[in-house]
Formats: structure tokens, C-alpha cells, sequence
């Protein structure tokens, strides 16, 4: 039996949970770690994860078999996150909790220029926990915007054309903002590490 994504939707909208549950498995991880990066909170990652499901699960129906599931999922899981963070407001201000393994993630992917910064050298990996929650601290000081499309193209690896569906954008406002995404969090890294950032966007 076919478990593509696009099958899995289509048995899922005909009652069986057993294909829902492994869309779930597929990509809750990859959700979590999204949630996490935005809303900084471990029990409102949680939340995060479960809402958004629940919102796929009954919005199936007007799942459109053209886009992909999962830059629909990411979309969805965006606007719950933007949501969570509006709905928590001014009261009560944001602070970052740390995450040893997506930390690592950041650091290993590059972000910002700062795992290339750190070479090879025998402190490396004390250096990368170090980092790791310096960048977590950047993205913390940045507008929710730039910093879920940071965290949709550095963790998961999203294409400008997959952001532009996820953040429903034009693809020229994907490379904009990624591009000040990327020098303001550069920027940030640099005044906290007291390392030099290389210059441009690097994108490719």
C-alpha cells in the first residue's frame, strides 16, 4: 500500500487514522523543532505541535492535491506559532530556553556563517554549545518573520519556492527577507562572540 504523503492524505480523508498517525510520525519531529525555534518554550512547542495537527486533521478536506503536504503543514504550523507569540504579548516577555540538540542543528547548519568561523580546532565542540545558544539568543531578537524563515530554511531545508508557499509570499520577498534575516542574526553573532561574520548572504 502506497505511504506518500498525497496517498496517506487521501486514505486519511476517507476515515483511516492509521494513515494520519504515520503523517504525524513523519513530521512531528521536523514540526517540533520549528515550533521550539519560534515559541522558545517547551510545553508551548508541545501545544504548538498538537494544534497544528488538530488543524490539519480537520481541514483535510481543503488540502489541495497540487501543493505538498508538508509545505502546507509548515504553513499551518507558522500561523500557530505567530499566534501563540501575539497571544502572549507584552505580559510576559520572552526568554530563551535552551535546546542541546537544536542548538546543534543551527550550529552544524551553518547559520549565520559561525560553524565555519569555529574550523576544526580541539574546542570545537565546547565552542558549539556555546554558539548554539548564542544563535538561539539572536533568533530571540528578531521579528518572528525572519526568524521562521531562517528556521524553515536552515533546519529543513526549504527551497525559495517551498517558503514562498509556506509564508505565502512572492519568492522575491523570500530571498529579501532572508537576506536580512541572515545579516541581522550575522550581525547579533558577531557582537556576541566577538568573532568577524563573513560578508553577503550567502545564498546559493
Amino acid at each position: 500500500m502506497a505511504t506518500d504523503d498525497h496517498s496517506l492524505v487521501q486514505r486519511a480523508r476517507s476515515g483511516d487514522e492509521r494513515a494520519f498517525r504515520l503523517l504525524v510520525e513523519r513530521y512531528q519531529k521536523k514540526v517540533y523543532a520549528v515550533a521550539l525555534g519560534m515559541v522558545k518554550d517547551r510545553e508551548e512547542a508541545m501545544d504548538v505541535v498538537q494544534e497544528a495537527f488538530v488543524k490539519v486533521y480537520r481541514s483535510l478536506e481543503s488540502f489541495k492535491s497540487d501543493a505538498t503536504f508538508y509545505t502546507w503543514l509548515y504553513r499551518i504550523t507558522v500561523n500557530v506559532c505567530i499566534d501563540v507569540i501575539r497571544r502572549r504579548g507584552a505580559a510576559r516577555s520572552e526568554t530563551v530556553e535552551f535546546d542541546e540538540h537544536i542548538a546543534h542543528d543551527l550550529t552544524e547548519a551553518n547559520l549565520g556563517g559561525v560553524s565555519s568561523q569555529l574550523g576544526n580546532n580541539p574546542e570545537k565542540a565546547v565552542l558549539q554549545r556555546e554558539v548554539g545558544e548564542k544563535i538561539q539568543a539572536a533568533l530571540e531578537q528578531i521579528p518572528e518573520k525572519h526568524r521562521a524563515i531562517l528556521l524553515l530554511r536552515e533546519l529543513d531545508g526549504l527551497s525559495y519556492e517551498e517558503l514562498a508557499q509556506v509564508l505565502e509570499i512572492p519568492k522575491g520577498t523570500v530571498m529579501s527577507r532572508l537576506f536580512h534575516a541572515r545579516a541581522k542574526v550575522q550581525k547579533l553573532l558577531s557582537e556576541s562572540l566577538g568573532i568577524p561574520m563573513p560578508s553577503g548572504d550567502g545564498e546559493d
